[in-house]
């Protein structure tokens, strides 16, 4: 007996070996290679690797011949010749199509964003954002101001409804004293972006406040294929340099870069921006055992630049002003932030990892704007300025368990605010103060967990989760005669629940749903003794992705997203206007499509019917959301040294006001680059608007008037597009 249980027991320990295998997958420096796929020749049994680069394959044995494909890299044959870990090291290869599988563990959109990234490279820190299909974004106050989204059907502002990080950090600024939700991403290099993982819709247990349209977050390079620095010179006094370099031989197991930008340029305006802007930015990473890392993120970016604001139709109409004129030429500003980041990636076991992030930032911002000229104040005009000092404290943590197929995940953290003198005040020529109108200092507290839970039947992926937030709101009034701290708090539960049919790898059915959330600003949440503190949102997407061809992908949805509320504070004017319940149903579709192996084709189209639920037939417009942008893309990729696109966008008209009694004109923009590489340069060519289209970038319905005028007139005021821009540019590689 004691013999035959022997027996069993090697049997046993021998077929579970035979039916499982572990391995690594990791690129020729040593960094792990994640989403690389993974499929047994002789049985067809797959998997797909972690963020560590760590996977499990069921039925496999000694002798079985692994096939292993990854986005960026050659595809590998490995022999399994021993019944033990086994590591496989993949060549950087150009980026292809049909090596993208379609599967219920992989995020394609988002492997899609890759190609994207690598095929039509961005030129700016705004353009990043553009790289999300269906977001558009505009600018209308100097190059220094946070770009203005739109998304879903959303005048997002600049970012009430889109939650934006960079390696973890948030980069939304909650009661901020310009507007919600307020996103500055001028303090990221393009150069150094690896990643962009995005999500629409409010779907994600990880994602919370702001996350009700969508979600967007980058992720920096742990290094550099190589150091470099280039130069671009263009039209309107426009000089941008980069240099990044790595600072560790890339034989060596720790990695680390510096890179540094500096932005000059005077716009297209006749009263020039004298717009600045200097970048630097320091990583470090080091690997662990067992594929584990920590990383170390520093930066520093400071801007500072003038600007001509929103001008109204009327003065172009009469000829007072041209396009590029201005009414007050006294409006700008002056930002920085400085950035502190330590991330943590730590395999614990074989099936359970630690994500996590800490984070420090300060953030300053003072900015001069003037909408309504003087219709406030008739002899001194009604310029405002909008400040505040920040610091930002956080912790992101998250606990992910593999188990038969399926996988929990736990997390927890928290983000502190905290602000000094925030102000809105009436000024004058940007020096004299003629009204404090408000001022204080703000300390908001998020406290988040999460538990989401993914259950693999076969072809069939399950995925709920349960989400909490709890808020803690304090505002110090220092225009009032006597301290007191005014304080709110409130907790919000927030259920999702999506479904995913992955027929094969060509083919998948997703099913999302759940509900989201924006914060208020704190000086409204302590205003209205805690009512509205966190509107709710409920949205639901029901789509697919189809690889009809090995270099043809599809995906489109159906969607829906109703939201308690729009917005309630106005921080131009320090004034609560709520705006109500409103739904809005859509459609994306998006194709990529891989010519040859050099030649990308990409496009996009978004439509969108948006309505507010309380106001009566006809009053029930949302003012300045799009219904139906699109965007396609022609692509040139390492053709004989030569590489380049076309791209164009387009945005339609849409309603300024809620009876849609006032237009904002959409657009038709065609950008064209060119580069050429000879040996260790790079000279290439970039110009926006190629064909000289007379475009408004952003417009508002405003009721403003003139020194000169005895009455208000309320009509477009718009910020002009670029014209033709043509610039040039040289990079060094070493």
């Amino acid at each position: 007996m004691k013999h035959l249980l022997s027996i069993v027991f090697i049997l046993f320990v021998t077929e579970v070996h035979s039916q499982m295998q572990k391995g690594i997958v990791l690129d020729s420096l040593g960094y792990p290679v994640e989403s690389a796929y993974l499929v047994n020749a002789k049985n067809n049994k797959h998997a797909h690797s972690d963020e560590t680069g760590n996977f499990i394959i069921e039925n496999t044995s000694s002798n079985d011949e692994i096939l292993v494909s990854a986005l960026g890299f050659k595809k590998k044959t490995y022999l399994v010749d021993k019944v033990n870990d086994f590591k496989i090291i993949l060549t950087p290869d150009v980026y292809r199509l049909d090596e993208v599988t379609i599967s219920s563990k992989v995020n394609v959109l988002n492997e899609i964003a890759r190609i994207d990234l690598q095929t039509s490279p961005v030129k700016s820190s705004q353009e990043i954002l553009r790289k999300v299909p269906g977001l558009f974004i505009g600018q209308h106050a100097g190059g220094g101001k946070a770009d203005q989204i739109f998304l879903r059907g959303f005048d997002i502002d600049h970012g009430t409804d889109i939650a934006i990080s960079v390696d973890g950090m948030p980069v939304n600024m909650v009661s901020h004293a310009h507007g919600q939700g307020y996103a500055d991403l001028h303090f990221v290099i393009p150069e150094t972006i690896d990643k962009i993982d995005f999500g629409k819709g409010s779907y994600y247990a990880n994602k919370g406040d702001f996350a009700t349209a969508g979600y967007v977050s980058f992720k920096t390079k742990e290094y550099l294929d190589k150091s470099f620095i280039s130069a671009e010179i263009g039209q309107f006094n426009t000089l941008r340099t980069v240099g990044a370099f790595n600072l560790l031989d890339q034989k060596s197991k720790d990695k680390a870069y510096f890179a540094t930008e500096y932005v000059l340029t005077d716009g297209p305006f006749d009263s020039p921006q004298n717009f600045k802007r200097i970048n630097i930015l320091g990583k470090y990473t080091t690997n662990l055992s067992n594929a584990g890392k920590v990383s170390f993120f520093a930066s520093r970016f400071s801007s500072k630049w003038d600007a001509s604001g929103q001008i109204p139709q009327r003065l172009v109409d009469n000829g007072t002003i041209s396009r590029f004129g201005a009414v007050d030429d006294t409006e700008g500003g002056i930002t920085s932030r400085t950035n502190f980041n330590v991330s943590l990636l730590k395999p614990l076991t074989e099936k359970t990892n630690i994500n996590a992030n800490v984070f420090y930032s300060n953030y300053q911002f003072e900015l001069y704007s003037n909408f309504t000229f003087f219709l406030e104040d008739p002899v001194n005009g009604d310029q405002i300025r909008q400040k505040e000092n920040r610091d930002i404290y956080g912790l992101n943590a998250e606990l992910s368990h593999k188990m038969n197929g399926s996988q929990l995940q736990f997390g927890f953290g928290f983000r502190a605010d905290e602000t000094i003198d925030s102000e809105l005040s009436h000024t004058k020529n940007r020096q004299q103060t003629l009204e404090r109108i408000k001022l204080g200092d703000i300390n908001q507290t998020n406290i988040f967990s999460y538990l989401n839970a993914e259950f693999n039947f076969g072809k069939i992926k399950i995925n709920p989760s349960l989400r909490i937030d709890f808020f803690k709101f304090n505002y110090q009034d220092k225009l009032v005669d006597t301290y007191k701290t005014q304080s709110e708090g409130k907790a919000k539960l927030l259920p999702k629940l999506n479904l995913i049919y992955a027929q094969n790898n060509n083919f998948q059915l997703f099913l999302k749903s759940g509900f989201g959330f924006h914060s208020n600003d704190a000086r409204v949440v302590v205003e209205q003794n805690g009512k509205k503190i966190l509107p709710t949102s409920f949205g639901a997407d029901l789509g697919f992705v189809y690889k009809p061809l090995p270099k043809l992908v599809v995906n489109t949805a159906l969607w829906m997203l109703d939201l308690q509320q729009e917005f309630v504070y106005v921080g131009d004017a320090g004034i609560v206007e709520p705006s109500g319940k409103s739904v809005r149903r859509g459609i994306d579709l998006g194709i990529r499509y891989q010519l040859n192996q050099y030649l990308f084709f990409d496009a996009d189209a978004n439509y969108t019917y948006g309505r507010s639920v309380n106001e009566p037939q006809g009053q029930n417009y949302i003012p300045l959301a799009p219904d139906f942008t699109t965007t396609a893309g022609l692509s040139l990729k390492n053709y004989k040294n030569w590489s380049g696109g076309l791209q164009y966008r387009y945005l339609k008209s849409r309603p300024a006001n809620e009876d849609n009694s006032i237009v904002a004109k959409g657009y038709m923009m065609t950008d064209f680059n060119l580069n050429y590489k000879w040996k260790n340069m790079t000279y290439g060519l970039t110009i926006e608007n190629l064909f000289n289209t007379e475009w408004n970038e952003t417009q508002f319905a405003t009721e403003s008037r003139l020194e000169n005028e005895s009455q208000s007139v309320e009509e477009i005021h718009f910020t002009p597009g670029t014209p033709f821009f043509i610039k040039g540019k040289v990079v060094y590689s070493f």
